[in-house]
C-alpha cells in the first residue's frame, strides 16, 4: 500500500543547527591562540633563563681569584639574577687571556699591558695598578763602606733587581721602564720571586732595588716595602718619563702614587711619587650576545658595593672605555649598560614576535586555502547532487508511477543524508544548505502533489495514460 498524502506532505527535515561546525572552528581557533602563547611563553622562558659564563682567572690565591670566587657567590645566589658565573682557574692572566682567545672561556680576568685577544671586549676595570720602583737603605755593617746610593733609574745598570710575582709580565713592565731611561736590561741582573716569598728576599737583601706592580693599596707591596725598612728608609725612584712611556705604550698610562700611601712613620713614600699605570680587565668573548653581557654588567655593577667590605678592591670596579678609540674595544652589551640603552625584552625580541605572528597568520591562511583544496571534490559532488535533486523535481511533476516517485524520494533521502554531512565537515557553507533545503522542499511537495493526483484517477486510465506516452516516444 502507497504513502497516503499526509505523510508526503510532512515537512522537509531541517538543516542541522551550525554549532557543531561554529564548535570545532572555535576550538580550532582556541588550539591557534594557545599555541601562540606557548610559543611565546617558550620563547620568553629560553630568553629569560639564567646562563652561566665561564671566567678565566688566575693563579692561585690571587686576590683576582678570590674577588671573582666571592662575585659569583653573590651573582648566583640572586633569585632573579639572569647571570651565573663559573670560575676557571689558571696560572695567571696570561693563560686567561690565552683560553678566551681559545673559545674556552667567555669572561677573563687580563692586563691590559699582554697581548689582547682579537676576540676579547671589554665588559670593566677591575683596578688599577702602579709600578712602583724603590731601593732598600743600605746595610750597615762595619768595617764596609757603603756604595753610592741608587736615586734615579739611570743608575741602575749593573745592579740587581727584584722584581715581586712571577708573572713574566712584571719582567716586561721592568724592562720598558729601563729602556726608557736608557738602561739596557741585558746590563742589569733580575731576581724574579713569588709574592709570598718577597718579604723574606728583601731581608736577606736579594737584591739592590725592587719592583712591585699592583693596586696602590696593595697589601703584598705594602709588606715588601715595610720589608724595606730595617736599616732605614727605602728610596722611591719617580717615573718621570710616564708621560712618554704612555704614548709610546698605550696599554700604560701616567699616574702618580700619593704621599703615605704605604704607611709607616715616616710616611713612605714622603712625597707624591710619578709612576706609570695598567688596568686590569673584565672582558668578554666577543661571540657572547648583546643582552647577556649588558644583565651580567648590571649584576656586576649592583653587587659591588656589598663586596667592598670583604674585598676593598671591588670599590674600585669602574665602567669601561666606551671610546671609539680604547685601547680594549668595549662590548655592545656593556656599552649598552653605560649608556642607558639597555633593551628591555620586547626591544630585543618584538621582531621576532612580530615575524612569528605573521608567519602563523601566513600558514593558517595558507593551511585554510589546502584544507578548501581538499574538499573541493566534496563540493564538486555536493554540486552535482543538488543538480540531480532538481532533475528529479521536473521529473516528479511527470511521473505517472508512484513506485517511481517512491524511488526518486528515496534517492532524495541519500542525497539529504550527504548533504548534511558536507555541512557537519564545513564543505559547504550556511547559505548553499539553505538554497538545498528550499530545493528539497519544492521536490517533497511535488512528489506529494503527484501521489495526491495519481491516487484520484483509475487505474485503468493510469495504464492507459502511460502506454500513450511510451508509444509516443517509441
Amino acid at each position: 500500500m502507497t504513502d497516503g498524502p499526509d505523510q508526503d506532505n510532512a515537512e522537509p527535515i531541517a538543516p542541522p543547527s551550525p554549532r557543531s561546525a561554529q564548535r570545532r572552528a572555535a576550538f580550532v581557533v582556541l588550539a591557534g591562540v594557545l599555541a601562540i602563547i606557548g610559543a611565546l611563553a617558550a620563547g620568553y622562558y629560553f630568553a629569560m633563563r639564567p646562563v652561566t659564563l665561564r671566567i678565566a682567572v688566575g693563579p692561585a690565591n690571587s686576590d683576582d681569584l678570590k674577588v671573582v670566587q666571592r662575585l659569583t657567590q653573590a651573582l648566583n645566589n640572586q633569585p632573579h639574577g639572569q647571570v651565573r658565573l663559573r670560575p676557571v682557574q689558571t696560572d695567571g692572566a696570561a693563560a686567561s687571556a690565552t683560553l678566551l682567545g681559545e673559545g674556552k672561556a667567555d669572561l677573563a680576568i687580563i692586563r691590559g699591558d699582554l697581548e689582547v685577544p682579537k676576540n676579547a671586549q671589554a665588559v670593566a676595570t677591575l683596578r688599577k695598578n702602579v709600578a712602583v720602583l724603590w731601593v732598600p737603605p743600605a746595610a750597615k755593617v762595619k768595617g764596609r763602606k757603603a756604595g753610592p746610593k741608587i736615586t734615579k733609574i739611570a743608575q741602575l745598570a749593573g745592579h740587581r733587581i727584584g722584581v715581586v710575582g712571577r708573572t713574566q709580565a712584571n719582567v716586561n713592565l721592568l724592562k720598558v721602564i729601563l729602556q726608557q731611561y736608557g738602561v739596557d736590561p741585558a746590563k742589569v741582573d733580575i731576581i724574579q720571586f713569588p709574592a709570598i716569598e718577597a718579604v723574606e728576599a728583601i731581608r736577606n737583601q736579594k737584591a739592590d732595588a725592587y719592583l712591585a706592580a699592583g693596586p696602590v693599596n696593595s697589601k703584598i707591596t705594602t709588606d715588601a716595602i715595610a720589608a724595606s725598612t730595617r736599616d732605614g728608609t727605602p728610596t722611591f725612584l719617580g717615573i718621570d718619563s710616564a708621560e712618554a712611556i704612555a704614548q709610546n705604550h698605550p696599554a700604560y698610562e701616567a699616574s702618580d702614587i700619593p704621599a703615605g700611601s704605604f704607611g709607616g712613620s715616616p710616611a713612605r713614600p714622603d712625597d707624591e711619587v710619578k709612576t706609570i699605570s695598567f688596568a686590569h680587565h673584565i672582558v668578554a668573548r666577543k661571540g657572547v650576545s648583546e643582552s647577556t653581557i649588558a644583565a651580567f654588567t648590571r649584576q656586576l655593577f649592583a653587587v659591588r658595593q656589598s663586596l667592598k667590605a670583604e674585598f676593598p678592591l671591588a670599590a674600585k670596579i669602574e665602567t669601561p672605555d666606551t671610546d671609539k678609540d680604547a685601547t680594549i674595544p668595549v662590548h655592545p652589551g656593556a656599552a649598552a649598560f653605560v649608556d642607558g640603552e639597555e633593551k628591555t625584552f620586547l626591544d630585543r625580541y618584538s621582531d621576532y614576535i612580530w615575524w612569528s605572528l605573521m608567519a602563523l597568520s601566513a600558514m593558517g591562511s595558507a593551511g585554510a586555502w589546502f584544507a578548501g583544496y581538499l574538499k573541493k571534490d566534496e563540493r564538486s559532488n555536493n554540486s552535482s547532487q543538488r543538480e540531480r535533486l532538481l532533475d528529479m523535481l521536473t521529473a516528479a511533476r511527470h511521473s505517472d508511477s508512484i513506485e517511481e516517485l517512491d524511488q526518486m524520494q528515496s534517492e532524495a533521502d541519500d542525497i539529504l543524508r550527504g548533504t548534511l554531512r558536507c555541512f557537519e565537515q564545513g564543505t559547504i557553507e550556511q547559505g548553499t544548505l539553505t538554497a538545498f533545503n528550499i530545493a528539497l522542499e519544492q521536490f517533497h511537495n511535488a512528489v506529494a502533489d503527484r501521489k495526491s493526483l495519481l491516487m484520484s484517477i483509475p487505474q485503468s486510465l493510469q495504464r492507459a495514460g502511460a502506454q500513450f506516452r511510451a508509444a509516443g516516444t517509441a
